[in-house]
């Protein structure tokens, strides 16, 4: 099960000091000489001439949204997330640079600029073009049946090129502590099932266009064009048998669908064509004996699939995947046709991002750790953990004292939620014990060999964990990540370094704005142990029902409500966000902000001295609201919506402002809403 994400949308980072939140700090953050600058930026970000209780996302976003462009080189910019990642770049940049021209000294500072370095040397990237691919593209010339094509799968797996399906490791549902594999559906180049399935003319025109793109991209491998446009005609057929069998992305949140435990065989038995062992053994890891198989009937469309075509599709289909997972590391002409279709006709990207921000990009996936040490160094202040986590100790409060208050609720499963919230682990800003990359081997001058060692080096990471307890220290997101999750297999709330800092955290800002912008991520990760999905674990993180049946029956009524209402809101003419797909998210927010103004109510009720509004004509109370609502306000492409609706659990920006706050009792009365204005709803939804 994946951790759950806080955001898709990530971007710019100033690693400040945050504010304490108790004795002279806490004066100094309710508006000390540090805060000046921030009213302008505020107010200039608002339209106050739009009426808050109409359409509040105007109210806090207008002046913003006015005045912002969205870069050419993005699908979608925000002036929370993508502006904080886009300053992280920089700063992570000057780190490379750095150490790229020391000589000597430490190994991960060199190792580091070795990678960064390799990849910004264009003009080797560029003579090398597709000699890089040959001795993968030879083996997979070798393919001949359904047999050669696991052995040549599991190959490109331990590169992470995810053909046919996807294999991960996680903790087991049913014994949390205990790391197994875990297969799922798969293997397809589009981003979701529905972009093969659909009927509309959009989608029509996307797959013509998509197998255009494959058309050129096996032409850039050297074939023929006739031969490029047949091999793309059959892989994309191959893909589209892969899509009929693979489960509607809603349906994927239910991890009592997802969860089916087979030894090897059980999976064996499951899809007898498929060669297992084979498999396995080429992969390196042939012992394996447990794996949770989350959609059986998606293999065992796979194996009618793969046993009924012909070798030269299955070795088309190989190329393409090889190649598409590959691009980024090729000359241009793959890079540019990469592009091409993925960023400008998928996502409505105008223009390639810089090369040396690619390359930054990279080096943190591959160096994530090692990267992230010197980030932390430079850049997160060294009180910046504990200060995170007593703010956090205030949003776990105010979730414990809003449980007597849910009627909805038995006692009985009440002290069960209470003992699910006081086993909740938190991490804040970086690992405690760093990632070793001491046996990942980086060439200088080579950025493909060192790209290949890096992903190979990442899946050995992961599959050496089969078999063995869980690693509760390690982390899923690297440090200057503009992000947050909670992982329900350990019942624990990450926050990296990369996403305390403004406008979600600063010891400049008013409490009312901290509490508004990272207290609200912390409340949104805290409701996550909660929300449909993350309920159904248990404190050790065990998948289990510790709810009171009826209890339960209450919970998925008021989930519904919820369901039913995001399902109205409309993107684009004619496009509606997906309820079930993005209500664990939703109800993650509407959870958020309740926890974070009850939690900002408690410190300022503690803190009389800040009582005084900081920003003239608005109450702080107000500032809380137009503080959350400012982290949200986006620009997005019409074509990045349009996929996001698809693909993204979480809704779109405007929503995640305007859907919560209408629903909150609390935003009404602050800007004193008349019942039925649209942020003021009459049947309003409430989870937590």
């Amino acid at each position: 099960m994946r951790a759950s994400r806080f955001v898709v949308l990530a971007l710019f980072a100033v690693l400040v000091t945050v504010p304490t939140l108790a004795g002279e700090a806490s004066k100094d953050a309710a508006g000390s000489a540090a805060f000046p600058s921030s009213p302008a930026s505020v107010l200039s970000a608002m339209d106050t001439k739009a009426d808050p209780c109409q359409d509040f996302y105007r109210y806090a976003c207008g002046g913003w949204l006015d005045k912002t462009q969205l870069p050419p080189d993005q699908s979608r910019w925000g002036r929370g997330f993508a502006e904080i990642e886009e300053r992280n770049r920089e700063e992570l940049r000057d780190i490379l640079v750095a150490a790229a021209k020391e000589q000597g000294g430490d190994a991960g500072r060199a190792k580091l600029g070795a990678f960064y370095s390799a990849c910004m040397e264009e003009d080797k990237v560029e003579k090398a073009g597709a000699d890089p691919l040959k001795p993968l593209l030879k083996e997979i010339d070798d393919v001949k049946d359904a047999a050669s094509l696991m052995a040549m799968a599991a190959k490109l797996q331990g590169y992470l090129v995810p053909v046919l399906f996807r294999v991960r490791v996680q903790g087991d549902f049913k014994n949390p502590d205990l790391a197994i594999a875990s297969f799922s559906q798969g293997g397809l180049g589009l981003p979701d099932r529905d972009y093969y399935l659909k009927d509309d003319d959009r989608s029509k025109q996307m797959r013509a266009d998509y197998q255009a793109h494959m058309t050129k991209m096996f032409q850039l491998l050297g074939e023929p064009e006739e031969a490029a446009k047949k091999h793309a005609g059959r892989v994309f057929n191959l893909e589209l048998e892969l899509a009929k069998v693979s489960r509607p992305r809603a349906e994927m949140r239910d991890p009592n669908k997802t969860y089916n435990k087979l030894d090897i065989d059980g999976l064996k038995k499951l899809t007898p064509a498929l060669d297992w062992t084979r498999f396995l053994t080429t992969t390196g890891y042939p012992s394996v004996k447990d794996i949770n198989v989350g959609v059986p009937e998606f293999f065992q469309g796979l194996e009618k699939q793969v046993t009924s075509t012909d070798p030269e599709t299955l070795r088309a289909y190989l190329r393409w995947h090889l190649v598409l997972a590959t691009a980024p590391l090729l000359s241009k002409a793959f890079q540019d046709e990469n592009f091409d279709f993925y960023g400008k006709k998928l996502s409505g990207q105008k223009e390639q991002q810089a090369r040396w921000k690619r390359c930054v990009e990279a080096t943190d996936s591959s160096l994530g750790e090692l990267l992230g040490q010197e980030f932390v160094k430079q850049y997160f202040p060294g009180d910046s953990k504990a200060i995170a986590g007593e703010l956090i100790g205030r949003i776990e409060a105010a979730f414990e004292a809003n449980l007597p208050s849910l009627t909805w609720m038995d006692d009985a499963t009440r002290a069960r939620a209470s003992a699910k919230l006081k086993a909740l682990k938190n991490k804040v800003g970086y690992p405690d014990k760093w990632r070793d990359y001491s046996k990942l081997a980086v060439k200088k001058g080579d950025y493909f060999a060192s790209s290949l060692a890096a992903r190979r080096f990442a899946f050995d990471f992961e599959e050496n964990k089969i078999g063995k307890p869980v690693d509760k220290g390690e982390w899923g997101m690297t440090p200057p990540t503009v992000n947050a999750y909670y992982n329900p297999l350990l019942n624990e709330m990450v926050f990296p370094a990369g996403i305390l800092q403004p406008p979600f955290f600063d010891r400049g800002f008013p409490m009312a704005m901290n509490f508004g912008g990272i207290g609200m991520v912390m409340g949104h990760e805290l409701t996550h142990g909660f929300d449909d999905q993350g309920r159904k674990f248990d404190p050790t993180g065990k998948l289990t029902e510790w709810w009171e049946p009826s209890v339960s029956a209450k919970f998925d009524e008021r989930a519904k409500c919820v369901s039913d209402l995001y399902s109205s809101y409309e993107v684009q003419p004619g496009v509606k966000l997906n309820g079930k797909l993005t209500l664990g998210e939703n109800i993650a927010d509407l959870g958020g902000i309740k926890q974070a103004f009850v939690a900002y109510k408690k410190w300022a009720k503690e803190h009389p001295e800040t009582d005084k509004p900081v920003l003239e004509g608005m109450t702080n109370d107000q500032l809380f609201f137009v503080g959350f609502g400012q982290t949200w306000c986006s620009l997005q492409t019409p074509e990045v919506e349009r996929m996001l609706v698809t693909t993204d659990p979480h809704s779109h920006p405007k929503y995640r402002v305007t859907g919560p706050l209408s629903n909150f009792p609390s935003f009404s009365s602050a800007f004193q809403c008349a019942e039925g204005t649209p942020m003021k709803r009459k049947d309003a939804c409430e989870v937590w």
